[in-house]
């Protein structure tokens, strides 16, 4: 066998209390926003939080990163490099970040990892970044599984990719259609969402090729199957987005992917998990039954059809039937997946809207809803909401525990209790103890009290009793070992926590930066980003967009491309479009130009300025 790889599953925490549920349904890694400068402004959270959570993910050893990952401006710079030392303090084990201000700090040896922020795409920029001192470096989300391959083989930095929840159809990082329409950047974690509106798309001469549809909307990402072929890729991490989402979606879509890892990891003993215990759940986890907007792999075997959401941004869960008969206030359904009362099912209606209502009551398979809507025959129907699901999901829904093996022997001068876990960690409880002959056998009363471990971290797997005769042992005593047992072994593992320090560049001589010029895709927005570039090779130096936004320049770059979405692509497709080109996106006052970069194979949108 060759060398053993640690496989990481990194779960979002929107707070405090999904953070820990993200822990006890399975994940091996949390991220969490920190109270400044997180790319998701509405999902900061405070210094004692992060504390809480560091304390209680490190037991189990679950590592929790803290976004950073924010372009800075000249007067946010001290006050960034006094939260990074907060947070090292808190006991942060990484940093994800985009600014390059942060390389030029006095920071303390906390790990950084680089943001999907920074826009990694090639061997040459992951190969810099693990240069410069990156322990970790985010893929961008477009990549194939052959191109993270190489990038995997050229470097030795730990890779981690998205692999469930909301697409950016942006390229990350090299979005400004936000800031420039609205003067929210999502480089500072502003972003309105330009991309989830109805757009109508028109050719050169106002003809109307797509009318109010959600034109750059994706479908979500779902990679479950693809988990294996990404770990022989050269993946180490596997990162769920949904730093947003509630805390029914953190526990469904941690334990569903917890569960995906494990059968893999029990067939490939090459990769190891990088975290203690074993999680158990209440419920059968189901990821369409969480927010969805559809799925697909995204371009990870190349260009497919399959990644929009042309008709809706909304959520539309899993498919459950469609309408069969339709009576009064009341319908069946042809389909096997039985509804609830409290169900939340949509549909898109006449005009192509989606639309919805709340099941009141079912009847052996006839729907009851609170309001009948305007249903006709064969419409596809979708649940977005189960209730009895949502029920599970709302209670404790899972616990984690880390198996241990405890020997309990007799010594000259009482008794002892030796307890191990699998890491390694060991410890030993003795207590003086004037023994005396049992009348009854004792064995099975001590393996009873031992065992009973109820709400700590610990289970036991294994209890050996070796007495030298049937020495009579209280329960209180049995009890009194046990505590103190299990306070010695959790003090031990805090102790042998490995926490992961920084690493240096690997050489006095700066790598060079693979370009020698940024424009305002570079995102510099302050002197020590600036400095930090220059120092690797960088000639000239744009500021950001939200410094400076240039003029008639794309606000967006996208693999997705909506001349293939038509099936003009003259690459794939070789159809040629009956409409003249320019293309525009409107919506309301908003008038987006389209241009096509077919040696790139790339969309890029920019904002049309009437002259």
């Amino acid at each position: 066998m060759g060398k053993v790889r640690k496989i990481e599953l990194l779960s979002p925490a929107k707070d405090l209390n999904c953070g820990i549920e993200a822990v006890n349904h399975g994940a091996d890694a949390v991220y969490i926003g920190a109270p400044k400068f997180g790319a998701r402004a509405a999902a900061g959270n405070s210094l004692e939080d992060i504390r809480t959570l560091c304390d209680y993910a490190h037991q189990f050893g679950v590592r929790v990163y803290v976004a950073l990952n924010t372009i800075l401006k000249e007067d946010e710079l001290e006050e960034a490099q006094r939260l990074v030392w907060s947070l090292y303090e808190a006991g942060a084990d990484a940093l994800i970040v985009q600014d390059m201000a942060l390389m030029q700090m006095d920071l303390p040896p906390v790990p950084l990892h680089a943001s999907t922020q920074t826009d990694n795409r090639t061997v040459e920029k992951v190969h810099f970044l693990e240069q410069a001192g990156f322990t970790q470096v985010v893929l961008a989300r477009e990549l194939s599984l052959d191109e993270i391959r190489r990038i995997a083989s050229e470097t030795d930095v730990a890779l981690e990719v998205f692999v469930h929840g909301a697409l950016c159809v942006s390229f990350s990082g090299q979005c400004y259609l936000s800031a420039a329409l609205s003067g929210r950047s999502a480089n500072r974690g502003e972003c309105a969402q330009y991309c989830r509106l109805p757009y109508t798309m028109v050719d050169a001469d106002g003809k109307i090729i797509a009318d109010n549809k959600h034109l750059l909307s994706l479908k979500d990402m779902n990679r479950a199957d693809e988990l294996e072929a990404l770990m022989d890729a050269g993946v180490s991490s596997f990162k769920i987005e949904g730093r947003l989402k509630d805390v029914s979606y953190v526990k469904n879509v941690t334990a569903y992917y917890r569960k995906k890892l494990d059968e893999i990891l029990k067939r490939r003993p090459e990769y190891v998990r990088v975290s203690s215990g074993v999680s158990r759940y209440t419920f059968t986890p189901q990821v369409e039954k969480s927010f969805n907007r559809g799925f697909t792999s995204f371009y990870l075997h190349g260009r497919t059809p399959d990644v929009t959401a042309f008709d809706t941004p909304k959520s539309l869960g899993e498919f459950v039937g469609t309408v069969k008969e339709i009576r009064g206030n009341s319908f069946t359904v042809a389909g096997l997946t039985p509804l609830n009362n409290g169900d939340g099912l949509v549909f898109f209606n006449a005009r192509g809207e989606l639309d919805g209502f709340r099941v009141n009551r079912v009847v052996d398979n006839r729907v009851y809803p609170q309001e009948m809507p305007r249903l006709s025959p064969k419409m596809k129907l979708y649940r977005n909401y189960d209730q009895q699901f949502e029920k599970l999901l709302s209670k404790p829904s899972a616990v984690r525990k880390i198996g241990v093996s405890m020997t309990f022997t007799d010594n000259p001068g009482g008794f002892s209790l030796e307890m191990e876990d699998g890491s390694g960690a060991r410890i030993t409880v003795a207590r003086l103890f004037a023994k005396e002959l049992a009348e009854k056998e004792q064995t099975d009363n001590i393996r009873v009290q031992l065992a009973k471990l109820g709400n700590t971290l610990f289970e036991a797997e294994k209890i050996e009793v070796n007495l030298t005769d049937n020495w009579f042992v209280p329960s209180s005593l049995l009890a009194d070992m046990r505590r103190e047992a299990v306070n010695l072994l959790l003090s031990d593992r805090r102790i042998r926590y490995p926490r992961e320090l920084s690493r240096k560049p690997d050489s006095v001589a700066k790598p060079l930066f693979p370009q020698q010029q940024l424009t305002y895709l570079g995102n510099v927005a302050n002197t020590r980003a600036c400095s930090f570039y220059q120092e690797h090779g960088v000639k000239i130096i744009d500021p950001a967009f939200e410094l400076k936004a240039p003029d008639h320049v794309p606000l967006m770059f996208s693999k997705h491309c909506l001349r293939y979405s038509m099936g003009w692509c003259p690459t794939y497709q070789k159809k040629k479009s009956p409409f003249r080109e320019p293309y525009y996106l409107l919506y309301k006052e908003v008038r987006l130009r389209l241009m096509f970069d077919c040696k790139h194979c790339q969309m890029l949108v920019l904002k049309e300025v009437n002259e």
